[in-house]
């Protein structure tokens, strides 16, 4: 860490939960509590039926996220940008702490799109998300499009949708030309996310996993790191 120049960091959901967002996979996690609701992620569950856009619609509005605030190990990320070491946030999550923190929106890449804006399936429309809310407080249960009546939905990247193409190049050319590859919080189990891991070590980066559990691949990793992450990030990079 402290000889890295051109780091890059991937997020996962670990590191936003001691903002108070749950993550997916671990042992508190959404799925693992109730495996049932990964349906709920799939988009072809969402388009083809109202009642699972409905839970979902209701899960959106009732999400932590919204009042979530950024934690420490976030504002570390923040501290490598002012450091001028950071080449890039590749994040899978979709809850835009990174920016809140501070981070330059310029060197975020969301992988999974996110939670604050909404786009119509069909029409491919986009804006804020925030107006969306105010439709489903006010009564609405599964609400469309308002350009074309189509099918609404976050701007985010379910199962069964493929990533922004330009975001996926613009994070793989920078785990290509990185010095150190930093992931935290991740299960490091989804691709293409996952596979920044050993493209990174295979153009001759480092790669450090700061993780609760364990991941498939820890056995390239220069350091595995095994620490609450709020705690543990701001120590590696003030170091």
């Amino acid at each position: 860490m402290a000889g890295a120049g051109r780091i890059v960091v991937l997020t996962g959901a670990g590191i936003s939960t001691d903002s108070g967002i749950p993550d997916f996979r671990g042992p508190q996690g959404v799925w693992t509590k109730d495996p049932a609701a990964q349906r709920n992620s799939h988009i072809s569950e969402y388009v083809a039926h109202a009642e699972v856009r409905r839970r979902v619609w209701q899960g959106r509005l009732a999400s932590p996220a919204w009042t979530a605030v950024p934690n420490s190990g976030h504002l570390a990320v923040v501290d490598l940008e002012r450091q001028e070491r950071l080449h890039l946030v590749a994040t899978q999550n979709i809850d835009g702490l990174h920016q809140r923190a501070g981070n330059d929106p310029a060197l975020v890449v969301e992988l999974h799109g996110t939670m604050r804006e909404a786009m119509c399936l069909d029409c491919g429309d986009r804006g804020p998300m925030e107006p969306v809310l105010d439709r489903l407080r006010a009564g609405e249960d599964d609400p469309d499009c308002r350009r074309c009546g189509g099918v609404l939905k976050s701007a985010t990247i379910s199962f069964g949708q493929s990533l922004v193409m330009e975001d996926l190049a613009r994070a793989h050319r920078a785990a290509l030309e990185c010095d150190l590859l930093l992931a935290v919080g991740s299960t490091l189990t989804v691709s293409p996310a996952c596979d920044l891991v050993p493209v990174a070590a295979g153009a001759g980066a480092a790669v450090v996993i700061v993780n609760a559990q364990p991941t498939p691949y820890d056995g390239i990793a220069g350091a595995v790191v095994r620490a609450p992450i709020s705690e543990v990030l701001p120590e590696l990079v003030s170091r």
